[in-house]
């Protein structure tokens, strides 16, 4: 049995005081999408440029395939593509040139370079533009040649920082669609982004940091159960909205409380007795209700319930 795609185990990186990083751990196999997640300043940068050696860290180390990124980290590099969170055009030179010059970067030649080449701006829907100045390119044109840039070598592992960053709707949901068919063809994809509600519709799971820690890392299933004495419910009333506002406004553990054209949304804190007992509470004062529903976790509901917001 082949070994995880990538493992991290016990990884920490400080700079002075701070602790950018703290004893994280975590593993993607091939084939997965997993969200990288947390608020600004949490470590999800410093993580990722760790894993694509980039950065050394303190403690600890990672493994992609089995091989250690501080003891073999040129092997570690032909099996990994870094996408970092900003995309730097060279001034004076088209897509073509552009992309054959990181093929040859990476050691391609010959027939083999300019197939390559090929290759990588058909599926990231690059020929069409393949004579115009990357400079004149839009941005999300531009995230696709840093795409197609990162897959020349045909790495196992991607490494993606905040790549829809700046993207349009449909551009987003297009690069969305590349992500989907490169993990379909069993390569990983470690992917940090803050549109949580984007993310959550292709990732398999997600790893949640705040300063520098591990909060949660699964499945979306797993991080749910994880929080099982939360729940997110939606009521829906045939009339006396104001006064269903007013009841479940002082109930015991419901908390963030919003009215709206869709019914009445709040969190509730207690195991599912209490919830039993809330709705029996609420049938017995003669509202009129005909939806009380608990609403799926997604990701935007799991970073809110596991992350403090706090920064560093």
């Amino acid at each position: 049995m082949s070994p995880t795609l990538l493992a991290l185990e016990g990884i920490s990186r400080s700079f002075g005081k701070l602790k950018a990083v703290n004893d994280l751990s975590f593993s993607v196999e091939a084939g997965q999408i997993y969200g990288f997640i947390g608020p600004n300043g949490s470590g999800k940068t410093t993580t990722m440029r760790i894993l694509a050696t980039l950065d050394l860290p303190d403690d600890g180390d990672a493994f992609i395939h089995g091989d250690s990124i501080l003891v073999e980290p040129r092997k570690v590099r032909t099996r990994i593509g870094f996408m970092p969170d900003s995309f730097h055009p060279y001034r004076g030179i088209d897509v073509v040139e552009y992309l054959d010059f990181f093929a040859r970067a990476y050691g391609l030649r010959g027939h083999q370079r300019i197939q390559t080449v090929r290759s990588v701006s058909s599926f990231c829907g690059l020929l069409e533009f393949k004579e115009r100045r990357i400079t004149d390119l839009s941005k999300g044109m531009g995230q696709r040649l840093h795409l197609a840039k990162t897959l020349l070598h045909d790495p196992d592992l991607l490494i993606l920082d905040e790549p829809a960053a700046g993207l349009d709707p449909r551009a987003r949901i297009e690069f969305r669609e590349l992500l989907k068919e490169l993990s379909a063809h069993g390569k990983g994809i470690l992917i940090s982004s803050h549109i949580l509600s984007e993310l959550g519709e292709i990732c398999d799971g997600a790893v949640v940091i705040e300063k520098g820690k591990k909060i949660v890392a699964g499945t979306i299933d797993e991080m749910s159960r994880k929080s099982k004495d939360h729940h997110r419910l939606r009521v829906k009333i045939i009339e006396k909205k104001e006064d269903a506002e007013r009841f479940f406004l002082t109930q015991p553990g419901v908390r963030e409380l919003t009215v709206g054209a869709e019914g009445i949304h709040f969190d509730f804190e207690g195991d599912k007795t209490e919830l039993a007992r809330l709705l029996e509470r609420a049938v017995r004062s003669g509202l009129p209700l005909y939806e009380f529903h608990q609403l799926d976790a997604d990701l935007e509901e799991i970073f809110m319930r596991t992350t403090e917001g706090r920064l560093q």
